[in-house]
């Protein structure tokens, strides 16, 4: 089977150019060394310049290289392998693999999907350039898929699950310390039984006037963390207004804070804007945790109105369908900014 076969009809055709919305910032910067902050999970509980290390990162970065995380990296190379195989079987027999009941969905085009996992309507100029699998982590292991290659990934995202609930729950604790929070049960803010699981191609494309792999945007997660070990990169954030290669480091994960850390924090941190352009050299691979507030835990702070991650979830599929992409945090300031103000940012 050619390789193009195994992507979804729209994905085939990656020569005919279109326009794509600015993305408010300046052209890529590459710098040497990775000028990442780096984080030291084993030195985090004990090592005070550690965590002002982690405390910097937060306030100025929202993203940050993990080291040390305990995770075998045979285990990194493995999911990278399966999520290879899995992907590389015909559109036709994923998109079968699974449905809106199963706590595994396979989608493409969007990376807004309702909170069983189907795709909201895109429309086809707002197409983004990547197939991936969603996967509900409380309810995977219950999960009887009958494509082999999907089972044995299965085993693989449980055992990785496991580690990216500890791993949540330690930065979690370690960055609500230095916010002089009354945060009693951390637990609910970084609730297991929201882990999500998303898997993510983007094809090898030379033609870099097609649009972005994945759009411009925020997360809406607490925190978000990503493996890209195929040495593949495409990750940017925006940074001082110029866009910032996150490189592909093996046996490191990357950890970025989303829009429910923002408003915990009370705008202390900040949510990064990122977004993922394809690469000319080849496919890319990622696999990215993401864990939310318990859906009722009410979110207080000064610069916002309260709200529940529900609320703000249903806010943000709203926004889509109605004025066409995602307005986020500004829908619950408490100054909101007209529409029209949010969608010229």
């Amino acid at each position: 089977m050619n390789n193009s076969e195994s992507y979804p009809p729209i994905l085939r055709h990656l020569s005919h150019p279109r326009h794509h919305q600015p993305d408010g910032g300046d052209p890529i910067r590459e710098s040497e060394p990775d000028p990442l902050p780096l984080i030291d999970l084993q030195l985090l509980s004990h090592d005070m310049n550690m965590q002002k290390v982690l405390e910097d990162a937060c306030k100025h970065w929202g993203l940050f290289r993990l080291v040390n995380h305990g995770i075998p990296s045979t285990l990194l190379t493995q999911l990278q392998h399966q999520a290879k195989q899995l992907f590389s079987l015909s559109f036709e027999s994923k998109q079968a693999s699974c449905n809106a009941a199963d706590p595994v969905t396979y989608f493409w085009g969007t990376p807004a999907l309702t909170s069983s996992g189907t795709p909201l309507t895109t429309a086809p100029q707002n197409i983004n350039w990547f197939e991936g699998f969603n996967m509900s982590l409380p309810h995977l292991s219950q999960f009887q898929p009958q494509l082999p290659q999907l089972h044995s990934f299965r085993d693989s995202v449980v055992e990785y699950g496991e580690h990216l609930s500890r791993i949540g729950r330690r930065l979690f604790e370690a960055m609500v310390k230095k916010l002089d929070l009354n945060i009693e049960a951390s637990s609910s803010y970084v609730a297991e039984s929201t882990g999500i699981m998303r898997i993510y191609r983007y094809p090898k494309c030379s033609n870099s006037d097609v649009g972005l792999g994945m759009e411009v945007h925020t997360d809406s997660s607490v925190l978000s963390i990503l493996s890209q070990e195929n040495e593949v990169s495409g990750l940017e954030l925006l940074r001082d207004h110029h866009w910032l290669t996150v490189k592909p480091v093996s046996n490191t994960l990357i950890v970025n804070l989303g829009d429910m850390m923002q408003a915990i924090s009370d705008d202390k941190y900040k949510s990064v804007t990122h977004r993922v352009k394809l690469n000319n050299e080849g496919e890319r691979i990622s696999l990215c945790y993401f864990v939310f507030p318990d859906e009722e835990l009410e979110i207080k702070s000064s610069n916002y109105r309260p709200f529940t991650y529900k609320q703000f979830r249903t806010q943000v599929q709203q926004d889509i369908k109605t004025v066409g992409n995602k307005v986020g945090l500004p829908r619950f300031q408490h100054t909101p900014h007209s529409s029209h103000e949010n969608l010229q940012k």
